[in-house]
C-alpha cells in the first residue's frame, strides 16, 4: 500500500477512534470500571504515535488495533458483562453467560500476535521459522500479566473492581481468558499469517527474505 493509501486509512482509524472513544467516555457504567478497561487503548495511542516516524505497520495491523481498541472502549462503556448485545445473545441462546469478555480475550491473543509477528519478522529478531512459536509465548506472557493485573486490582479495590473483573461467577475464568488468548493468537500466527505477509511484501518487500536467516549478529 503507497505511503499516501496508508496515510489516508489511518487519518480514518483516528477519526473514528476518536468518535467511539467519545461515545464510550459519556455516562458509562462507571468511570472507574471504564478506566481500567480502556487504558490500554489510549497507551496504546500514545506509543504507536510516539514510534510511528521509526517503525509503521502495516495498514492490515493498524486496522486490527483499532478493532481491539474499539472493543476495550464498548466493554469499559458497558463493562464486558454487560454489553447489550451480548446479553441478547446469552438470552437468546440461553447461554450462561455475556460472553463479551471471551471476544475482548480473543482480541488479546490475535492482535498482540500480529503485532509481535511483523516487529519479529522485519526487524529480523529471529528466524521466521521460529517466529510463531515466540508469537504466541509472547500472547500467552501478555494474558497472564493482564490476569495478574486484575487480581491485584480486586485485592487492591475489593468490590470497587468487580465490574472491572467480570467473572459473572465462573471459577475458571481466568484459564478460560488465557485459553482463548491462546486461541487468538494461534489463530493469528496460522490462519490470518497468508494476508498479513502479503502485507508486510508491500510495504517492506524484502522483510521476509531477511527473517529466513534470522537476526543480525
Amino acid at each position: 500500500m503507497s505511503s499516501n493509501r496508508q496515510s489516508r486509512a489511518l487519518a480514518a482509524l483516528l477519526i473514528t477512534f476518536g468518535i467511539v472513544l467519545a461515545w464510550s467516555a459519556i455516562r458509562p457504567h462507571d468511570y472507574f470500571t471504564w478506566i481500567l478497561e480502556t487504558w490500554p487503548a489510549l497507551a496504546a495511542l500514545l506509543v504507536l504515535a510516539a514510534t510511528y516516524s521509526s517503525f509503521q505497520f502495516t495498514t492490515f495491523v493498524y486496522g486490527m488495533i483499532w478493532a481491539h481498541a474499539v472493543v476495550l472502549l464498548v466493554g469499559g462503556h458497558y463493562t464486558y458483562a454487560e454489553v447489550p448485545a451480548f446479553n441478547w445473545l446469552r438470552d437468546h441462546w440461553q447461554l450462561a453467560r455475556n460472553d463479551f469478555d471471551r471476544v475482548g480475550h480473543f482480541m488479546q491473543g490475535f492482535v498482540p500476535a500480529l503485532i509481535a509477528r511483523e516487529f519479529f519478522l522485519r526487524r529480523r529478531v529471529v528466524k521466521r521459522r521460529w517466529a510463531p512459536f515466540l508469537v504466541v509465548c509472547v500472547c500467552l506472557a501478555i494474558s497472564a500479566l493482564y490476569e495478574l493485573l486484575e487480581w491485584r486490582a480486586a485485592v487492591a479495590f475489593g468490590s470497587a473492581s468487580d465490574a472491572f473483573l467480570g467473572t459473572q461467577g465462573d471459577p475458571w475464568d481466568t484459564q478460560e481468558d488465557m485459553a482463548t488468548a491462546l486461541v487468538g493468537a494461534i489463530l493469528a500466527v496460522t490462519l490470518a499469517a497468508p494476508l498479513h505477509n502479503r502485507q508486510i511484501a508491500r510495504m517492506d518487500p524484502d522483510a521476509l527474505a531477511r527473517s529466513a536467516t534470522g537476526p543480525v549478529a
